[in-house]
């Protein structure tokens, strides 16, 4: 375990939060502070409340160690899961107990403006609701279907919200809540959910949603890959077939992988072929169902993702790839295609030690990945260390 010299408070609850040190002489050990330095630090981070000592080390000899912890769920948070059409909003502790939600449809056709003060008035009757004090709010997270920049925390051109592009969405939301607020794609959020609760031991992890459109997580050492501009995974818009052939997308090409593979693209399939769907749900429930059309084009649709994602896999070599999204978890025919097209398309090294599963979180992926954001951005070392020291700058 690598040593953290000189570690301040913050850096010291990191060290608790993340698992690697669970006591005192753990502490000690790791970060190589001197016993009065540590206790300083140590009555710091206690009556600030972040962290406290109970029970004991089982097994310990000698003076028994008392097992230090951060208590999550006296912090909550409120996660916001924006789609192409809805908007899913859950209040949780920081453990990850969900304690109120609501969802409901969304349209982007609206003024940002307009979203946002609605998306306002819908977070603060959620808590409200919940019973909880606003205070206990240690941010919200929100995500986006569309790339953002996440060093500025703006939408970066996303095809699917004209009008969003640089739109202050956390600093609006923050004036209005009074709290943090902390935007990324859905995609990223998506992943890093499931990554921290199915495959934490995982190197690299690419999560693929589904769905209206089509969008990637890259996630490596258990934190999202975004890329220079946000679009890291952004995999939708490569251009598949011939601009001559192709359907017009939402990002103004050509032939795009999302209008021949996502849900969106199989609505209009369906939809020229004489069936009378309207939504991603719609054409879910055909496949299901075992409609012969609609189960033909999720394969079509599957072997098409598969072949771009054979790419991926060859480049990033991931221990895990993950589908997500309500196409995607709609039948296994969809699944077979994309791991038949990667395995056809890849060396047998690439693919060795690959995993290729379902979202085993479901729609609920994009909220827990939300709730991660916030508590790591939150209670991160530079975060803590700076509400430390405001709180010592007051007045007794």
């Amino acid at each position: 375990m690598p040593a953290t010299p000189g570690a301040s408070a913050g850096q010291i609850l990191e060290l608790v939060r993340s698992g690697r040190v669970r006591t005192r002489r753990e502490l000690q050990e790791t970060t190589g502070l001197s016993r009065s330095t540590l206790s300083l630090r140590m009555v710091q981070l206690t009556s600030a409340g972040y962290l406290r000592e109970t029970g004991q080390v089982a097994g310990s000899t000698g003076r028994p160690a008392k097992i230090l912890s951060f208590d999550e769920a006296s912090h909550l948070v409120v996660a916001v899961d924006l789609g192409a059409t809805h908007a899913h909003l859950a209040l949780l502790d920081g453990s990850g107990r969900v304690l109120r939600e609501q969802a409901g449809p969304l349209k982007f056709d609206t003024s940002p403006d307009e979203v946002i003060r609605s998306l306002g008035r819908r977070i603060g009757e959620l808590v409200e609701r919940s019973g909880r004090s606003p205070s206990e709010l240690a941010g919200v997270g929100v995500g986006i279907p569309g790339p953002v920049r996440f060093s500025t925390q703006r939408p970066n051109m996303p095809p699917l919200m004209p009008g969003w592009h640089d739109y202050p969405v956390t600093e609006r939301l923050r004036s209005a809540l009074g709290v943090p607020v902390f935007l990324d794609n859905d995609a990223n959020l998506m992943g890093l959910g499931e990554v921290r609760a199915r495959h934490p031991e995982a190197a690299s992890v690419l999560f693929v949603k589904v769905g209206t459109g089509i969008g990637a997580g890259v996630i490596l050492g258990g934190r999202p890959e975004r890329g220079i501009a946000g679009g890291a995974g952004d995999i939708g818009h490569i251009r598949i077939v011939p601009e001559s052939e192709g359907h017009r997308c939402s990002c103004g090409a050509l032939g795009c992988l999302a209008t021949e593979a996502s849900g969106g693209a199989l609505v209009r399939q369906l939809t020229e072929q004489g069936r009378s769907v309207s939504s991603v749900e719609d054409v879910a429930q055909l496949i299901a169902a075992g409609d012969p059309l609609a189960v033909s084009l999720a394969e079509r649709a599957g072997h098409l993702l598969g072949d771009v994602l054979a790419t991926s896999v060859a480049l990033l070599n991931p221990g895990v790839l993950v589908l997500g999204g309500r196409l995607a978890a709609a039948g296994s025919q969809f699944l077979d295609a994309v791991r038949e097209s990667i395995f056809r398309r890849t060396v047998p090294l690439a693919t060795r030690e690959l995993s290729i599963v379902l979202s085993a979180l479901g729609p609920d992926a994009a909220v827990q990945g939300a709730r991660h954001m916030v508590m790591d951005q939150a209670f991160s070392p530079d975060a803590v260390d700076a509400r430390l020291a405001a709180r010592e700058a007051q007045p007794a």
